[in-house]
């Protein structure tokens, strides 16, 4: 599953909550204070996802432990962790390509229909997903593990700002749409086709594991001058009893290319 914070609104990229998974364009002070909780429980998972955070990385002269000031580039079997909270989202692997702008079809506004990532091979229909009256953003339904969930109220992928897509890492049936997610690295991948017709392709930038508790919002889902993408799904050690995760796994990732 994935967990995320409130969205703030339509202005930052959609905040990702979560009992199960994680899912704006420009976003001001007060919206980041209003974005959603993210938490990735599955509702029943029983398997455990990725490694615990290890937390630290670093000593300082005084030997005590401190979080790198940037998020990390990932890589499969490398260590995750987060960055300090402060930090600012990564810089982008690629060169950035303008925003596209709001586009809408003879249904309405534009959306997100599809979700690829060749290095993990996820090839997923996107869904989309809103907040609770608790402020909770949603997730998928667990019945179709296969499925991700774009945060309506960010922006549509391609356009300026955070765009925010959830998915379960496993069920009680076996590994879901994001099991892998945790192995994307700096460089690869993401395509997102359109209603509209056009794809888009991000290119990663960074990747970090957080603790929930600790969920970087501002990061997440604050202001961004260029089109952006992120991705949340549930990590750490899974806790039976609270049916939830103990940790969310973010990749970060900037539009390079986009046709149609």
């Amino acid at each position: 599953m994935t967990e995320q914070k409130k969205p703030l609104n339509k202005a930052l990229p959609g905040l990702l909550i979560a009992g199960s998974l994680a899912g704006v364009a420009a976003i001001t002070v007060g919206v980041l204070q209003l974005a959603p909780t993210v938490d990735d429980g599955t509702g029943g998972v029983v398997a455990q996802a990725g490694q615990p955070v290890p937390g630290i990385e670093m000593q300082n002269a005084a030997g005590q432990f401190v979080l790198p000031p940037t998020v990390g580039p990932g890589g499969k079997n490398v260590p995750l962790t987060p960055a300090k909270l402060d930090a600012p989202p990564p810089l982008a692997a690629e060169p950035v390509v303008p925003a596209i702008p709001p586009a809408k079809t003879k249904a309405g506004k534009a959306k997100p229909v599809r979700l690829r990532i060749p290095s993990i091979k996820v090839n997923a229909p996107i869904g989309g997903v809103t907040v609770d009256s608790k402020g909770n953003l949603g997730t998928p339904s667990l019945t179709r593990p296969n499925n991700t969930g774009w945060y309506r109220f960010s922006p549509v992928p391609g356009e300026v700002g955070p765009s925010i897509i959830n998915g379960h890492v496993n069920t009680r049936k076996g590994p879901a749409v994001f099991n892998r997610l945790a192995e994307l690295k700096k460089g690869d991948k993401i395509y997102v086709s359109r209603s509209d017709g056009k794809i888009t392709r991000f290119t990663v930038s960074g990747i970090e594991q957080v603790s929930k508790s600790s969920f970087p919002t501002a990061r997440v889902y604050g202001n961004t001058k260029n089109a952006q993408l992120r991705l949340v799904t549930c990590g750490g050690v899974y806790n039976q009893g609270a049916h939830s995760y103990a940790d969310n796994i973010i990749v970060y990732a900037t539009l390079s290319k986009k046709k149609g």
